[in-house]
This record gives structure tokens, C-alpha cells and sequence, in this order.
């Protein structure tokens, strides 16, 4: 089974840059303290590590 990631949305879009945001969206989160599980794949965290400052990520 692959491995998966738990991203959840910590911090407001709404100083964010237009490619931040869109970063968001693409990683399926809407809302603040949203969570989606994700597979862990090398694109995956690469999106992950262009908002870092604004998710909480925890390995499942």
C-alpha cells in the first residue's frame, strides 16, 4: 500500500500570493482546518513544500 500524508489547512489564503492559492485549491483544500490524506508521491510534496508555511502535514 502507498504511503499516505495528512494535509490540513492551518492558515489563511488571504494574504497569499495567486499561485499560493492556487497550490491550495490543487491540493483539494477549501476551507481553513480542512483535511485531505494524499497519496506521498515526489509532486505531492514538492506542492506541499510551496505553502508549507500555511499547511500542517502528518505521515499516516
Amino acid at each position: 500500500m502507498a504511503k499516505m500524508i495528512k494535509v490540513t489547512l492551518t492558515k489563511s489564503v488571504i494574504g497569499a500570493s495567486p499561485k499560493q492559492k492556487k497550490v491550495v485549491e490543487a491540493l483539494g483544500l477549501k476551507k481553513m482546518h480542512q483535511s485531505v490524506e494524499l497519496v506521498d508521491s515526489p509532486v505531492t510534496r514538492g506542492a506541499v513544500n510551496k505553502v508549507s508555511h500555511l499547511l500542517t502535514v502528518e505521515e499516516l
